[in-house]
């Protein structure tokens, strides 16, 4: 079942690898297929050396195991919380990766700074609040994924435009039209994060770019206009 997905799914979870984006087994990736509702994900606490395509877990929309001998990631119950209010995303990463998670426990945003940023984010990267206790000890993961989409809701964030997120006190989750996409944006926001901190210890005083600036780089890439790159 989903032979191709699963493929793409583990080839993803491999780049996080590649990319140094996770030690030991400090992330994982997943995909979707919108027609069935079944999502492909890595299993838990399995080494990247020991992943196989044949090891990826297939769950529905509602978490129940579809095929597979071993458990699902334990962030799956956040996974679905986005397929299932964000609608157009095929793929989706959680890291630990240093930069973005210096960012997020310190329970704050990224601000754009400039043009590299805006090329993929359309304004600072937003931090959630944090969980609450009865949050934490309730549907834990879950809760993460409420917490997301409250805030993206609250704040009127388009999630296309803003293809990332980080989590108070705990690491980034990034998001795209499939797995291989997720992943790509996840290694921009590690990047970004870094060159951040960089940015602020530089110049602690230095505002954001302009709104004119930040509208300029991302959608000559991604409007509908867009004219970076070959045709």
């Amino acid at each position: 079942m989903l032979k191709v997905l699963k493929q793409q799914v583990y080839e993803a979870n491999m780049e996080l690898q590649t990319k140094k984006l996770v030690i030991y087994t400090w992330g994982n990736v997943s995909g979707i297929e919108r027609e069935t509702g079944f999502v492909v994900i890595k299993p838990s606490g399995i080494s990247y050396e020991d992943l196989t395509p044949e090891k990826m877990v297939v769950v529905d929309l509602q978490g129940k195991l579809v095929e597979g001998n071993l458990k699902p990631s334990s962030d799956i119950p956040t996974h679905l919380e986005l397929y299932k209010n964000f609608l157009k995303i095929g793929g989706i990463v959680h890291t630990h990766s240093t930069g973005a998670t210096s960012w997020a426990q310190s329970g704050m945003g990224i601000p754009c700074y400039g043009t590299t940023h805006a090329d993929y984010f359309y304004g600072a990267i937003p931090c959630t609040r944090p969980l609450s206790s009865i949050e934490i000890e309730g549907d834990y993961e879950q809760n993460i994924g409420k917490v997301i989409i409250e805030l993206f809701q609250k704040n009127q964030i388009d999630y296309e435009q803003m293809p990332g997120v980080l989590i108070a006190s705990h690491a980034p989750f990034t998001w795209g039209k499939n797995a291989k996409d997720a992943v790509y944006n996840s290694v921009v926001l590690e990047e970004i994060a870094k060159m951040a901190l960089t940015t602020r210890l530089l110049n602690p005083d230095l505002h954001e770019v302009s709104l004119a600036l930040i509208d300029k780089h991302f959608s000559r890439k991604h409007g509908i206009n867009a004219y970076y790159g070959q045709k």
